[in-house]
């Protein structure tokens, strides 16, 4: 199989992540529909935190245990690990003064219907978005940077001879990447004024389009630290994201519904993992 085709099954891997997007622009749902969706949101993030953080870690304890039992470095051990938490800080903690910065500079008045898009688009301030819309951008983020070291996952596979591993990556990535777009526009799903379809694709290439970035990258070169720099940042912002979530959760007052929903997010997450765990990845 040529580089150029497994470029293009890296690339559709992460483009099925638009699966999900047209949830956004749902109408009339009821508040508790609403609220299962949010919750269900959070459990798939919830999910991919777990996951990616134990792919992100694994180059740091491989490190550790050399260190320790095989005469390794443990320099090289205090950097990687001094790399990932630092990353991971960023990815979480800068996503919240970054939101701080957004909303002092927000406008004094409330910009009215269609407005906010027209903003997006002719100015590109992040500020003038809806808090639901501002909220489903930094989940594509987050999710964006994960799908890259998917995509570097699936590159470096196929450079290393291992195509059959690298399919098996496509088909279990494009899985994950189906619910993932589900996952972002939950916030938006049943608001007055449903985001463009335009929107809706800007947000589909910032969180699929890097799969098909990290496999052309990962094509190229192998590199394990730098796969895990996306990881760590990845699993920061996702943090952001889950507690933003949980905040509108709470506004919801059903607790019923969220553990419901984080139970039914999770298990989707885990049940589309089972064909990477096949794979022996």
């Amino acid at each position: 199989m040529s580089d150029m085709q497994i470029a293009i099954l890296g690339g559709i891997a992460g483009f099925t992540i638009f699966i999900g997007l047209p949830v956004g622009r749902a109408r009339q749902m009821s508040p508790a529909a609403r609220a299962l969706l949010n919750a269900m949101a959070a459990g798939i993030l919830l999910f991919l935190l777990v996951d990616v953080s134990t792919h992100g870690l694994e180059p740091v304890e491989s490190a550790l245990t050399k260190a320790s039992e095989h005469g390794g470095s443990w320099l090289h051990f205090s950097w990687l690990a001094a790399l990932f938490v630092g990353l991971f800080t960023i990815g979480a903690v800068g996503l919240v003064y970054y939101d701080r910065w957004l909303a002092a500079r927000a406008p004094e008045h409330p910009i009215g219907p269609g407005a906010a898009s027209a903003a997006m688009y002719t100015r590109g301030r992040i500020h003038s978005l809806t808090p639901a819309k501002r909220l489903a951008l930094f989940i594509a983020i987050g999710i964006g940077l994960h799908n890259f070291s998917e995509g570097l996952a699936i590159g470096q596979s196929a450079a290393q001879g291992k195509i059959s591993l690298a399919l098996l990556l496509i088909i279990g990535f494009g899985l994950h990447n189906a619910t993932e777009g589900f996952g972002i526009t939950a916030p938006m799903a049943g608001e007055a004024e449903r985001p463009s379809w335009g929107y809706l694709a800007l947000l589909g290439l910032i969180g699929g389009g890097p799969t098909l970035v990290g496999t052309l990258v990962g094509q190229s070169f192998v590199n394990a630290t730098l796969a895990m720099m996306f990881l760590a940042l990845a699993a920061g912002s996702i943090l952001y994201v889950i507690a933003q979530l949980f905040h509108v959760a709470d506004k919801f007052g059903r607790k019923d519904l969220l553990m419901w929903g984080l139970v039914i997010g999770m298990v989707a997450g885990f049940a589309t993992d089972f064909v990477l765990v096949a794979a022996g990845t």
